[in-house]
């Protein structure tokens, strides 16, 4: 709803443009961060994505030139050299702060490449294939080293020994056993067995002589490499993807760590940072839960949502900027305090489909999204900083927002409502909790006014109301909801709900084909919106009037006049299912999306389609505008958020700044042509680019006195692009035989004046001179005709004046 005078009249709303789009950046595997803490590197399909760390902004976008998805990639420690390998089996290296390719060449592995790893001294490039092999290569010399054969099925895991002078690489495959390889014979030297499962990563302790392997057995191993023995065997307890080694500069007592010991960092299925000593395989710290979801949830919930996306699938250190970076299989991206592990930045690196949007805060400064994902995602629009909201332990469906914009509610498969609230600091917390439905909870809505309600609807066929007067004044932590009101209000799925502006009714639709409208908060009936032919999407109020919007998988929008329910208005144009539908400009305008991926606007008075908005490539679940009616948000089924601003005034003003210049432009040509002042009028023309207005300026020229010699100076006056653009105007006066004079004219004065060689000089002469050919053929056969017809008319008058001469100058008898 537009906040505003009402008084104030009415802008129709004619074209909305995209001012910004969170599109996907990453879409799972292993990331890494350059050794400044400042660039961090994720592939997202074929595309490798550089973001900055500080802001979350994209600088670079490094693309396959084979457009083939990336399988692995590797920054050298040095941070200057970047290869990527493709399911073609190319390896590319890249200049990447310039976004350059500097070489490609073939993997020669016969199966895409797995795993890619550097040697300390980033001139070595080891490459684990799919087929079982890994390769090196010198990237300095640019040729292959090493074929190392041997390794069952997939190399996950290829690693250098940090000392180099022992020429030593580790490499792992599908049989969960690490192979060490001596680089100068090139062969397998030990194969270190300890693990049950596939081995997730290698860590290297400071005096070169341990080693630390994690595994998705939940047990990580201390390796002795120089009796290349078990050391110790320490039980996490959880399937571990990355161990890293804490450094011994920097001081990480606060987790526990004491000097003079070897401590490493797990990250695992279970979804939190753990610090263990490796002499005692103690854990000497585990992190809290960084995203608690307050007191009053169940414990059996707190499990599930402990398993609904929190696991971590990969773990990055950057000691220089004190940084350690997770991801979690939701492929979020959370960014910790290395010596805390206390958050400090998240990122959503792919949403996956979009299923609500809504604008957050009293300014709109935030907004929040619902993903096919147990968690929501709250982005502020100034820093592009995201948080991840945990409690929902199944994928949330729908959202609304009160009126103020500090409180919103969510619902979703897991059978509940929730309520969140904004903080004046920008944090979002859960205030509340309601369950009771049997079934999906796909729609929410809130209370107009005050925040005082809440209405949900259900896969189940009942609409509930819940009271929030505990919540409206409460202060922090979770409070239970009970529902004061349960009625079932139709025999199919409820896809929407919408209260009235003056939370006195409510609105139903559902895929029984039906719209209902219900006082509240009694839940009476007062009566059935029948007509559509499918299921109902969406229901919305108008702001201002007593009118009703429906939009149903028809393809059509409907209004209704809420006092007798009678139909007023089909709106028909969308080429699929309408999935959402809301009030703009005031109530005299619709916004619609569809499953056709389209957002199309409307004048109610008329039942026009002002304009269709393209900017999704599939289902566009979400659709909200904000308070001020000048922003719109659309969230889709392709990962894609979309923020739309209205440019109506902007492109006026243009369109009235653009007409003021032509007048200006056409006083000032009438002017030259006044003045005669032929060459400043066929320069202002051409820049014009009116080729009708150059026609006039010439055709001025040839009525003068010496009208073809005055042409040719003109003409030859002009530059060579504008001479250019004369003749093209050329080609189309030729198409007319009223034109085709001046047309020729203008050809006669560059075939005269510009050699062989300066005409193929120009841009588009070959074409112009074909185009000039025929027409100018028939104007000639034309001509023909025309003068024979005239030399036939002579040979009449002449016949006539002999027939008749003598008759003439006869006497009379």
């Amino acid at each position: 709803m537009a906040d505003g005078d009402p008084r104030a009249p009415v802008l129709f709303k004619t074209n909305y443009a995209v001012s910004r789009k969170i599109e996907p950046f990453f879409k799972g595997g292993k990331i890494q961060i350059s050794s400044d803490g400042q660039h961090m590197f994720c592939v997202c399909g074929s595309k490798l994505n550089v973001l900055d760390v500080a802001t979350g902004a994209l600088e670079q976008r490094l693309e396959q030139e084979d457009q083939e998805d990336i399988t692995a990639f590797v920054l050298s420690p040095d941070d200057e050299v970047l290869v990527t390998g493709s399911r073609a089996l190319l390896l590319t290296q890249w200049a990447w702060r310039q976004a350059q390719r500097t070489r490609t060449w073939r993997a020669v592995h016969s199966a895409p490449v797995a795993s890619m790893a550097f040697d300390p001294t980033a001139t070595l490039l080891a490459t684990g294939g799919c087929d079982g092999s890994v390769k090196l290569w010198d990237v300095v010399r640019q040729h292959g080293t090493h074929n190392l054969c041997g390794s069952p099925g997939v190399v996950h895991l290829v690693a250098f020994h940090p000392d180099i002078s022992r020429l030593q690489l580790f490499s792992s495959a599908m049989d969960y056993k690490i192979r060490l390889w001596d680089l100068r014979s090139a062969a397998c030297v030990a194969v270190l067995e300890g693990h049950y499962s596939a081995v997730t990563s290698l860590a290297f302790g400071p005096d070169g002589d341990t080693m630390i392997s994690s595994g998705r057995d939940k047990i990580c191993t201390v390796w002795d490499l120089k009796t290349r023995q078990t050391k110790r065997t320490i039980p996490v307890f959880e399937s571990v993807e990355t161990a890293v080694l804490l450094p011994e500069g920097p001081d990480f007592s606060a987790l526990g760590v004491k000097s003079g010991g070897l401590h490493f960092l797990t990250a695992g299925s279970r979804g939190l940072l753990c610090v263990w000593a490796a002499a005692s395989g103690a854990c000497v710290h585990r992190q809290e839960q960084p995203h608690p979801s307050g007191p009053g949830l169940p414990a059996d919930d707190r499990r599930g949502e402990a398993e609904a996306g929190r696991s971590l699938t990969h773990c990055v250190l950057v000691p220089a900027a004190g940084l350690v970076a997770t991801v979690t299989a939701e492929h979020n991206i959370l960014l910790y305090d290395a010596l805390t592990l206390r958050l400090r930045k998240q990122f959503a690196g792919h949403n996956d489909e979009v299923l609500d949007v809504r604008f957050l805060g009293p300014d709109d400064s935030h907004i929040v999204v619902a993903t096919n994902s147990p968690q929501l995602k709250v982005f502020e629009l100034a820093t592009s900083s995201c948080q991840i909201l945990y409690g929902h332990t199944d994928t949330v469906l729908a959202l609304d927002v009160f009126r103020k914009g500090r409180l919103f509610a969510s619902c979703g498969k897991d059978h509940s409502v929730r309520l969140w609230k904004l903080g004046k600091a920008g944090a979002v917390s859960c205030v509340g909790v309601g369950t009771g439905h049997t079934h999906s909870v796909g729609t929410v809505s809130c209370s107009r006014m005050q925040e005082n309600f809440v209405v949900t609807g259900s896969q189940d066929c009942t609409v509930k109301l819940w009271p929030l007067a505990k919540i409206s004044g409460s202060g922090p932590g979770l409070l239970p909801l009970q529902a004061q009101a349960t009625q079932r209000v139709h025999d199919k799925d409820i896809n929407s709900v919408a209260v009235s502006p003056n939370n006195k009714l409510l609105a139903t639709g559902s895929q029984d084909h039906l719209a209902k409208l219900w006082t509240l908060p009694d839940l009476t009936l007062l009566g059935v919106l029948s007509g559509h032919r499918r299921g109902i999407w969406c229901v919305q109020f108008s702001p201002m009037d007593q009118v009703l919007a429906t939009a149903s998988a028809d393809s059509c929008i409907k209004l209704w006049a809420l006092q007798d329910l009678a139909c007023l208005k089909t709106f028909e144009g969308h080429d699929a299912s309408v999935l959402k539908v809301t009030f703009v400009s005031r109530g005299t305008q619709l916004l619609s999306s569809g499953s056709d991926g389209l957002l199309k606007l409307w004048t109610i008075k008329t039942n026009e389609c002002v304009q269709t908005l393209d900017a999704h490539e599939d289902k566009v679940w979400g659709l909200h505008c904000n308070r001020q009616d000048n922003q719109a948000l659309s969230g889709a089924g392709d990962a894609c958020v979309v923020l739309w601003e209205d440019v109506t005034e902007t492109e006026l003003a243009e369109k009235q700044a653009k007409q003021e210049e032509e007048i200006l432009k056409q006083q000032e040509l009438s002017n030259l042509l006044h003045e005669k002042r032929y060459l400043q009028a066929l320069g202002l023309a051409i820049s014009l680019d009116r080729p009708h207005t150059v026609l006039t300026v010439v055709t001025a020229i040839l009525r003068e006195a010496d009208g073809p010699k005055k042409l040719e100076e003109n003409i030859m006056r002009l530059r060579q692009d504008q001479k250019e653009s004369v003749l093209s105007f050329a080609v189309t006066w030729n198409t007319n035989s009223r034109n085709c004079h001046v047309a020729q004219a203008v050809l006669g004065v560059l075939l005269r004046h510009e050699s062989p060689d300066q005409l193929l000089q120009y841009q588009g002469i070959r074409p112009a001179v074909e185009a000039f050919l025929p027409y100018t053929d028939r104007h000639f056969q034309r001509l023909g005709r025309l003068l024979q017809a005239a030399m036939f008319v002579d040979f009449m008058w002449q016949n006539m004046r002999l027939a008749s001469g003598p008759t003439i100058t006869e006497k009379p008898l």
